[in-house]
């Protein structure tokens, strides 16, 4: 595949967003529905609420704490739901009893991508299955590790480099860096660093966003663009 059909997407997104796991599988749709471009998929950390404790918080209470009734709360999730089945997620929400601190899980990702692009992406799919299909915990130490396992990661340099601060401050200055751009909320599809798409755009729009900024690429556009 030559370097003019190929492109990057760099997927803003935080693993407690569950519109970020719809946008992952419609990202997934979009990239094999984009003809012969070749799209490389980077994760990059957000934090919906980095104000969460290192050890996190009963889920029923932060939810009632940020939407104010059990009512809300049933109708955001019956809203999303539906958009979930039809992306082959099976959302069980209720079986979510802790509202995490995502950044150990962010420091994960980025390991996971320095043992390669599909290391990364399978560690983010399972991510994603383990907090809102299982209900595990993504702030407990011992699921993250098995789940560097299940992937290929060596879960035992995981296992050691958690507890300390390793990568804590480069995750956190790419949260920064991403709030700076004017991301506010994901996922946010950033395509070949110039072009951006927010929100969980189906995956034909998304496609098309591929194939637009591949054809300008091969065309020697993106350089002049603004």
């Amino acid at each position: 595949m030559s370097a003019e059909t190929s492109i990057t997407v760099d997927v803003v997104s935080d693993v407690v967003c569950p519109w970020c796991f719809i946008g992952q599988k419609r990202l997934d749709k979009a990239i094999a529905a984009s003809g012969d471009v070749d799209v490389h998929v980077r994760w990059r950390p957000f934090q919906l609420d980095p104000t969460i404790p290192p050890k996190g918080m009963d889920r029923r209470e932060y939810m009632l704490g940020k939407f104010g009734s059990e009512e809300r709360i049933r109708q955001i999730h019956a809203r999303i739901e539906p958009l979930g089945e039809a992306e082959g997620i099976s959302f069980a929400f209720d079986a979510i009893k802790v509202a995490p601190n995502t950044l150990d899980a962010h420091r994960v990702i980025r390991w996971a991508g320095a043992a390669g692009e599909d290391v990364q992406n399978r560690l983010v799919r399972r991510l994603f299955q383990l907090n809102f299909e299982e209900g595990a915990n993504l702030g407990d130490h011992a699921v993250l590790v098995e789940a560097a396992r299940e992937v290929g990661m060596d879960a035992s340099v995981v296992e050691t480099l958690l507890p300390t601060d390793a990568d804590v401050d480069d995750v956190r200055n790419e949260i920064a860096t991403a709030s700076r751009m004017g991301i506010t909320g994901v996922p946010c599809f950033l395509l070949e660093g110039k072009y951006a798409v927010m929100g969980a755009q189906d995956a034909d729009t998304l496609a098309d966003a591929i194939r637009q900024v591949a054809g300008a690429k091969a065309r020697g556009e993106l350089e002049t663009a603004g």
